[in-house]
């Protein structure tokens, strides 16, 4: 089932999700109903937050994007990032590779039309819960590393408009300020 997107100015997006402890029918089917709303929307990563539940659960896809490369290894081998997707992450943490950072454009499906150049760091290792409960571990780089990091803000409360540079945010907060506008009227 499709699920409306909320947009910048909802004060879920605010939100600490809350840890995902037990994988239960209904985390099942949220899952499902995520995977379709991030391709519907082509989005390469949904956190819920961004569908109105505080949990610490987010999906990742970067299966089409071929001009924005992504890297994984698995237990220190090189894998085809493609086969392991789309990924399901909950209560997921990273810690960065280095201090290799890249600037990169960064959009978000609570802020339709909206992007930015946002600084990250370029490789992170990754740990998480998947589905099925089991416990994951990967390395990545490129996008899927930039796709991660920007979900796992949304896990936080964070977002990507929190991670750019003044100049960049001024310039931008026309935008900011028209969806923030249609998303109060729609809250009220």
């Amino acid at each position: 089932m499709l699920l409306e997107i909320v947009k910048y100015g909802d004060p879920v997006l605010r939100q600490k999700g809350e840890r995902v402890e037990e994988i239960t029918p209904e985390i099942k089917q949220l899952i499902d109903d995520m995977l379709e709303t991030m391709h519907e929307a082509h989005g390469i990563g949904l956190a819920a937050q961004q569908v109105g539940k505080a949990l610490q659960l987010a999906t990742v896809d970067v299966t089409d994007v071929e001009d924005r490369p992504s890297r994984m290894s698995l237990g220190g081998e090189p894998v085809k990032p493609e086969d392991y997707m789309p990924l399901v992450l909950f209560n997921p943490e990273w810690t960065a590779v280095g201090d290799k950072k890249e600037e990169g454009p960064e959009g978000c499906l609570s802020f339709p039309e909206v992007y930015g150049e946002i600084e990250r760091p370029e490789e992170i290792d990754v740990t998480a819960t998947d589905e099925n409960g089991e416990p994951m571990a990967f390395r990545c780089g490129g996008l899927l590393a930039r796709a991660i990091q920007h979900e796992w803000d949304h896990l936080q409360g964070i977002l990507f408009i929190d991670r750019m540079d003044a100049f960049v945010r001024t310039e931008l907060k026309p935008e900011f300020d028209a969806i923030l506008a249609e998303t109060q009227k729609a809250l009220d």
